[in-house]
């Protein structure tokens, strides 16, 4: 049977550009006339259409249904042999990268813009990711956008929509269309990695005296949970809450921190709730959060490269390398040092626009020499696929809490006894991040060229400023900008972010960043590490309270609450 091809005239629209992280506009941008088939279209023609396999799915935000839609027929259209698509056009980033492996697709589009809200009135985003399951690197995005510039037709096919509610095989015009359960995959991914019978052995034995609770945020993995906690493990209902994906995820910000993850937060406390942990919109992030033991990024992935030998994934293939981003505090560093590991430190992204750093974990990995790497903005991840992991690092604490109960049958060893343990042999970063968003992009600049000016000038190098509040002396060593040359690909990453060293080894790195798609992002990051002959008081301190000093000087130094016309952050995790 043939099916006929229509060609659509159209224009370009400006700002189509694509960072790692796809491209996020509001939804109403995405709307307009021809928007979203421009940029699908641009995808398609910057990779070989023509007989290709590619898998489709989401964060099921608002919109999400009739963009994959938009994708079928132009797909079609372009020559695709085949599109694998999650069931109801929902895929978790995790689980779309795992189904684009396991099924040697060409590649995958993910509609997602991860953390941020949903609905009609926010954030809508694309994403193209390759045939390793991870982001599309600068050369694919750079040709997606030089098309977008330039483009004057779209094609496509006018065929009955396919009804994605329904597992199983369909087609669409020329092209095969298999519905597949968004969860299955991803699940016996999981098994494959983790030791479930431990797990699912430790949480009976101890159901009184050791309770879960996973918030999904109305995002993405509230299935995922449901099929592992509940179905898999044993667990009660009442241990997962806020896990139906919803298009708007209820009206929330579905980003896992003290900040959005208030939800979270005030039921363990209330309820003294020893395990609770927190995923995003799109489930790559997560959160592990216990009655009184909140534990950062930075010390979460330490700690699960430390505990690595208790996860069969990790015995059968062993731990090729660590890795962290820039800003994200060198505790893992600290875990390489003394188990002889290579580890790395990668850009986290590119100012504007976004340019995540998985990419360059993704680069490590495909060499063979990175098994176990983390972000501090809750992005932990190992090489099991190439994205970060939401549900993936909680299975991971869940694994070696049952470990480490199982070596001490005595004492009931829960997330403030691991870090208590870790700080106690590694010391500890204490580490936060401050978050300005949508500020004036004007002050934003403003702040960067400031401190460009003290790179250039070395106009900063051994000054020293006294916290009025502690009375602490912090002398600066150097200001840089930090850059990255790849070790795989040779590729240089320049202006990644202003790193203010102090002569302890305390930082603050200064970031301009672009993840929202209306105004900029400042973050701050700051860290201060105390060796474990401190003692346990000293490194059992309020994270705040250890960082207080330091935090004033960063902000007396780049004169931030000026420039940015704010008093306080809009986050602080």
């Amino acid at each position: 049977m043939s099916y006929q091809v229509k060609e659509i005239s159209t224009k370009p629209f400006d700002g189509q550009k694509p960072g790692t992280s796809g491209l996020r506009k509001r939804v109403k941008v995405f709307q307009q006339e021809h928007y979203t088939e421009n940029f699908v279209q641009a995808i398609f023609d910057s990779i070989k259409a023509e007989g290709a396999t590619l898998v489709i799915g989401g964060d099921g935000r608002y919109f999400s249904p009739e963009t994959v839609q938009t994708i079928l027929k132009i797909g079609s259209a372009n020559g695709v042999k085949k599109l694998i698509i999650g069931k109801d056009s929902i895929l978790s980033t995790p689980a779309a990268s795992n189904v684009i492996r396991k099924y040697k697709a060409d590649g995958g589009i993910l509609l997602t813009a991860s953390h941020n809200p949903g609905g009609p009135n926010n954030d809508f985003g694309i994403k193209y990711n390759v045939s390793n399951g991870g982001p599309a690197p600068e050369n694919v995005t750079n040709k997606i956008y030089e098309i977008t510039k330039t483009i004057q037709r779209y094609k496509v096919i006018e065929a009955d929509p396919v009804d994605l509610s329904v597992i199983g095989k369909a087609r669409y015009g020329p092209t095969e269309v298999q519905i597949i359960d968004s969860v299955a995959d991803y699940v016996e991914l999981l098994q494959d990695i983790f030791d479930f019978q431990l797990i699912k052995d430790f949480l009976q034995n101890n159901a009184a005296s050791f309770r879960i609770l996973f918030d999904g945020l109305h995002g993405v993995t509230g299935p995922y949970a449901r099929a592992i906690l509940v179905d898999t493990l044993g667990l009660p209902e009442a241990s997962i809450q806020n896990c139906v994906a919803l298009p708007d995820f209820g009206g929330g910000h579905p980003d896992p921190n003290l900040t959005y993850a208030h939800s979270l937060v005030e039921v363990v406390e209330a309820k003294n709730i020893q395990f609770g942990a927190a995923s995003d919109g799109d489930g790559d992030r997560n959160m592990i959060y216990g009655k009184g033991a909140f534990v950062t990024p930075s010390d979460s992935v330490a700690i699960i490269a430390d505990w690595a030998h208790v996860i069969p994934y990790f015995k059968k293939g062993g731990v090729k390398g660590l890795a962290r981003s820039m800003p994200t505090s060198k505790a893992i560093d600290l875990v390489a040092q003394k188990k002889g590991l290579e580890y790395f430190e990668v850009p986290t992204g590119k100012s504007m626009p976004l340019n995540k750093g998985w990419k360059f974990f993704g680069n490590l990995m495909d060499a063979g020499r990175l098994s176990i790497c983390g972000e501090e903005s809750f992005g932990t991840g190992s090489d099991h696929i190439r994205e970060k992991d939401g549900i993936w690092a909680i299975m991971a604490w869940l694994n070696i809490i049952a470990a480490a109960n199982k070596e001490s049958p005595n004492e009931l060893i829960g997330i403030k006894e691991l870090l208590k343990k870790h700080y106690a042999v590694y010391g500890r970063s204490f580490f936060s991040r401050y978050d300005y968003e949508e500020v004036s992009s004007e002050g934003a600049n403003k702040l960067v060229a400031l401190l460009d000016g003290a790179i250039t000038l070395s106009s900063l190098a051994n000054k020293t400023y006294k916290s009025k509040s502690t009375n602490q002396d912090f002398t600066i060593a150097s200001v840089t900008n930090f850059s990255y040359t790849d070790p795989i690909d040779g590729s240089v990453s320049k202006n990644q972010g202003q790193v203010v060293l102090f002569d302890d080894g305390s930082r603050v790195v200064f970031r301009l960043s672009g993840t929202g798609s209306a105004g900029a992002t400042v973050r701050l990051y700051v860290e201060r590490y105390v060796g474990p002959e401190a003692g346990e008081k000293v490194l059992a301190g309020d994270t705040a309270e250890g960082l207080k000093g330091l935090i004033e000087v960063a902000l007396e130094i780049s004169n931030l609450k000026e420039f940015l016309g704010r008093d306080e952050p809009t986050v602080i995790t």
